[in-house]
């Protein structure tokens, strides 16, 4: 190992550049926005760098997870990763993990809230991929930092187009209560375990600062947005119907069965995010400021 991995992230920051993969997502664009304000070069991985539409200064560099022998193309100098998986198995992931081995020193992984460690079998696929990713990472020999968050605000985004055309959202479970995260602070937790030290080995649970309900979110965003929004309670039968069209059953039951339990039991709250960066978590209703644009 070249004497280079033992210096400080901070003397390395602005030699080195960091890798991020999902770099068009809502989290990889903060991710890439605040690395470059601290002045830390940039190198986005994705399938098509024509229509990326990122910041001047990063570096593009066209690769798919899917396929490791392009993925690895991107890794000539790079020490620290941020890896967001798009694929919703993790049979690449061997691959992929391997070459990070060979080339990087570090990586943050986004994964999931659901992964339990004590369990061999996760509750559902999405956990149990991300589960699969994090036990790959972890016999790599790479320092790793997971990020473990919660729902994302942005998942909201998907009453947008009842919002806009009535201020109804008709929905089930009104009194469902999310401690849902805005996306900046999942980049912001990234952020800190990609450039500073004393973050290797930590599994980050990511919330917002409150439980909300659902009913709650719809009011913040009509606030944000300067007209009322309301939120109308339908049949949890009704909203199956209209899902299933365009996602699996299994999915579609893990959601609406989720929703329900957080109407008894809502979800957990982390001070992680102000822990690890010294702010506070945005609540959802400066996120719905945030992304008024998108509900009007």
């Amino acid at each position: 190992m070249s004497a280079t991995h033992h210096e400080p992230a901070s003397t390395r920051s602005k030699r080195s550049p960091i890798l991020v993969t999902g770099a068009t997502g809502k989290v990889g664009r903060h991710v890439i926005s605040e690395l470059l304000r601290m002045g830390i070069a940039v190198r986005a991985l994705t399938r098509n760098p024509g229509a990326a539409n990122l910041p001047e200064g990063v570096e593009l560099v066209r690769g798919d997870l899917s396929d490791p022998a392009t993925f690895e193309a991107s890794l000539q100098g790079v020490e620290r990763v941020f890896l967001l998986w798009p694929l919703l198995t993790a049979e690449a992931a061997p691959g992929v993990v391997g070459a990070l081995a060979k080339h990087a020193r570090r990586i943050v992984y986004l994964s999931s809230f659901g992964v339990r460690d004590e369990l061999e079998v996760q509750a559902d696929p999405i956990t149990s991929f991300h589960a699969a990713i994090e036990r790959q990472i972890e016999r790599s020999g790479l320092e790793w930092t997971f990020l473990r968050p919660g729902g994302f605000a942005s998942n909201t985004l998907w009453w947008a187009p009842q919002i806009r055309a009535e201020g109804v959202v008709r929905w089930p479970f009104a009194a469902a209560a999310r401690s849902l995260i805005h996306e900046r602070d999942i980049a912001a937790v990234a952020v800190r375990a990609l450039t500073s030290d004393g973050h290797q080995g930590a599994k980050y649970v990511l919330t917002g600062p409150q439980a909300v309900t659902q009913a709650e979110q719809v009011r913040l965003i009509g606030e944000a947005i300067g007209r009322p929004a309301r939120f109308e309670e339908i049949p949890p039968e009704i909203m199956r119907q209209q899902l299933v069209a365009f996602m699996p059953p299994s999915v579609v039951d893990g959601i609406l069965d989720y929703h329900a339990r957080c109407v008894k039991e809502p979800e957990q709250v982390s001070r992680t995010v102000e822990e690890v960066t010294g702010a506070p978590a945005h609540t959802f209703g400066e996120w719905a400021i945030d992304h008024a644009a998108d509900f009007r």
